[in-house]
């Protein structure tokens, strides 16, 4: 029989972290990186990065970081070139990188006739097809823009926030920002001190958290055993509302929905520079008219440069939807990694929440790596794992109702999801006792 061998498609944060669980259980497996080097969207150089110049974490280091090892800085909020660093270090501790194929881009992906697959992938010399018991996706969740259409034409620059690298891109030009999200606010507060305007359209209202409270990182507070999403909403509401006031007045909408069900903007100096007068707040785009942009409000602005943060979607173009079982926005996937076909595909990182991080991430790869040796040297636990799938699929949301938004379609509360998959987890590796039945 073929040794059985794995592919990790991506080396950023889901992809070293689906190598090094691996590694640790013992699977072999390949790499396949179309960048010259580990680190995803955190290098800046690589040619689909989508971070800028300014980009830093917005979750706190120590709620971040792989657990087994810790960033050496003592930034609590490190910036992307430090990030490379750690994500180069982490590589070279483990030897992940030796695994990989760099500047390799995967093609395509098909299923063969005994229930493997086929990849395809594009390096240095030439396509090459491989065959694979399984392939780990993690080429990551904001790489292809997500670009809407107005109606009209503008006659000035029209960027994506992924074309964006520095403020000196918009010197001296009247701007407009599409979209208040991180990216969209962190570029706001860029954008002040080089452009000659800065307007922000947004459709929602949103919740502002700032990155410290009490004098600490505001995601390390309330670490141990978390409030009922209700409680936590009333409680978090009133904590925001007494540091940071409400944005109704900076001009925002009131936000439709409670905090939390939506990603909250972890930004607050967008607050000052509104307080300032150094931006304005606009109403919706109802449509472009050559340099003027006309809002749903009636009223109008002329713009050199209008840059959309608009955000991004899901893309793994190298495969069949059907394949992921892709059902309108997302693709269904049990505990957001499993077809549940269970087809021989996982996906690592296709989840977002406040405060995962990528040791959540890790987890995961955790997840996988045990599915996988059971599935070697204990089918009848693989298939008991299985079947999971035919039942009830366990709640993720921690209570929270999240929007209807393209994002949201796989957003998760990060205890409910972290309890998961360590619950899973421990399904497929505990020991059995004499009776065949798992120890307690």
């Amino acid at each position: 029989m073929r040794e059985r061998r794995y592919a990790i498609i991506g080396a950023g944060p889901s992809g070293l972290a689906a190598a090094r669980a691996l590694q640790r259980a013992g699977i072999a497996f390949d790499g396949y990186e179309a960048a010259s080097g580990v680190g995803g969207l955190w290098d800046i150089d690589n040619p689909r990065s989508t971070v800028y110049e300014s980009a830093h974490l917005i979750s706190s280091r120590t709620t971040t970081e792989f657990a087994e090892f810790p960033m050496d800085t003592t930034a609590d909020y490190p910036g992307h070139r430090e990030l490379v660093r750690y994500f180069r270090a982490y590589a070279a501790e483990f030897a992940l990188a030796p695994h990989y194929r760099f500047e390799t881009r995967v093609t395509a992906l098909a299923r063969r006739a005994d229930g493997d697959w086929d990849l395809t992938a594009a390096g240095p010399d030439g396509p090459v097809t491989t065959a694979y018991t399984g392939v780990i996706l993690a080429n990551g969740t904001l790489a292809e823009p997500q670009i809407p259409t107005f109606p009209g034409e503008f006659s000035g620059e029209l960027l994506h926030t992924s074309a964006y690298k520095s403020a000196a891109q918009l010197d001296g030009r009247r701007v407009l920002i599409v979209g208040a999200g991180n990216s969209g606010c962190d570029i706001a507060v860029d954008a002040v001190h080089r452009a000659a305007s800065v307007d922000m359209s947004v459709r929602r209202g949103y919740y502002f958290v700032p990155r410290y409270l009490f004098g600490r990182p505001a995601d390390t507070l309330n670490q141990g055993r978390p409030l009922p999403a209700r409680l936590k909403q009333f409680v978090d509401t009133r904590v925001l509302r007494a540091f940071t006031g409400d944005p109704v007045r900076f001009g925002f909408p009131r936000p439709t929905y409670r905090i939390y069900e939506s990603h909250p903007i972890v930004n607050t100096l967008i607050l000052g520079h509104l307080g300032q007068g150094d931006l304005r707040i606009r109403a919706d785009v109802a449509r472009f008219d050559g340099d003027t942009v006309r809002f749903r409000d009636g009223t109008s602005g002329t713009y050199d440069t209008v840059l959309l943060a608009t955000g991004y979607r899901l893309d793994y173009p190298f495969v069949d939807r059907a394949a992921l079982n892709w059902t309108g926005m997302a693709p269904r996937l049990f505990v957001n990694i499993f077809p549940p076909s269970f087809n021989g595909l996982f996906v690592m990182g296709m989840v977002e929440a406040s405060g995962l991080g990528w040791q959540g991430r890790y987890e995961q790869a955790e997840l996988i790596a045990a599915y996988l040796r059971a599935d070697a040297g204990d089918p009848e636990r693989a298939a008991l794992f299985r079947r999971r799938v035919d039942d009830p699929w366990p709640d993720l949301t921690g209570g929270y109702r999240y929007l209807g938004l393209e994002r949201m379609a796989y957003y998760v509360n990060k205890d409910a999801y972290r309890g998961t998959v360590r619950a899973l987890t421990r399904s497929l590796t505990a020991t059995r006792g004499a009776s065949g039945r798992r120890a307690a």
